[in-house]
């Protein structure tokens, strides 16, 4: 990525996590998310990385980067990472070392997803599935540790920076979050309440949960009552979620939870955010997340489409 795109190595990481399915964010709101991401990764010289397709929390992030890019010369580096497999004219893309016109406008009729324009780069997974997520799982989650490993700080020894970041979401988010904290060494997480789904349950019960991820009986049971209509589980997986989500908060320490409601100070809001996303924040929990010494390992083998 940097020999072949020419680009400088991050000073930090932005993993976006969320729901692929579409989702409304408050006016307010989105602009309180859209400032904030924009402003941590102008401020830092991070890359964002996030699933590429114009669906779910990815459009919110390509709607601030369309913003940002009409106002400012200064470019941010997102790059989307998708399976092959899901993107709608895909045929397109078929070539080396040639410039491709690509048709970013998506079929309503089609189950595939079109790649969004405001994106700065792409990286396509290929496993031979069609119509389907998965194959770019393992690739990015490589890709992330890879990067993180790369020294930025040679006489520190410090590696990038990751952060996850968790907008909306579905159960599979709540895995991720759960994978991030048990990396070694952990990713710290942030999670922006208020924009629903796994996002706020997950805020939930870190307002809630004490050390070592205890919660009391009634909360408890309201928790696995919102978790059960929220994704309309029947019990036994309203638990299984449970649990994964008391893992998550035995190392809540790791976990920022920012409260993105509109309000009339929404304005220290998206620096609070932007500041938990950079590292700046009082609570931030990136110190916990860093490695001042981890040995660098060669880069994922996976199949790589650059676009």
């Amino acid at each position: 990525m940097v020999k072949d795109w020419q680009l400088e190595l991050p000073k930090l990481l932005i993993s976006v996590h969320g729901g692929l399915q579409n989702f409304e964010m408050q006016p307010k709101l989105k602009q309180v998310f859209g400032k904030g991401l924009i402003k941590a990764a102008m401020t830092t010289g991070a890359w964002i990385f996030t699933g590429g397709v114009s669906t779910g929390v990815i459009s919110h992030v390509g709607d601030a980067l369309k913003d940002h890019s009409s106002k400012s010369r200064g470019r941010v580096c997102a790059i989307g990472i998708a399976p092959w497999g899901i993107v709608e004219n895909k045929e397109d893309l078929i070539g080396k070392d040639v410039t491709r016109v690509y048709q970013t406008m998506s079929n309503p009729l089609s189950k595939l997803s079109v790649l969004n324009n405001s994106h700065t780069h792409f990286i396509l997974a290929d496993n031979g599935t069609l119509g389907k997520y998965g194959a770019e799982v393992r690739l990015r989650r490589l890709l992330e540790k890879h990067i993180s490993l790369q020294k930025i700080n040679t006489r520190l020894g410090q590696g990038v920076p990751l952060v996850g970041l968790v907008v909306e979401g579905g159960p599979n988010v709540v895995s991720i979050v759960l994978e991030y904290l048990r990396e070694d060494p952990p990713v710290p997480v942030v999670i922006c309440d208020g924009s629903g789904r796994a996002s706020d349950i997950l805020s939930f019960a870190h307002k809630y949960c004490e050390e070592g991820g205890i919660i009391n009986e009634s909360l408890r049971d309201q928790l696995l009552v919102t978790i059960q209509k929220t994704f309309n589980y029947n019990k036994t997986q309203s638990h299984q979620l449970f649990a994964i989500i008391m893992e998550c908060m035995k190392k809540k320490e790791l976990v920022s939870v920012l409260n993105l409601f509109p309000n009339k100070l929404h304005g220290e809001n998206y620096v609070s955010f932007s500041n938990s996303l950079s590292g700046n924040g009082d609570s931030s929990p990136f110190d916990a997340g860093l490695d001042s010494s981890p040995s660098a390992s060669s880069p994922p083998r996976d199949y790589i489409c650059w676009c």
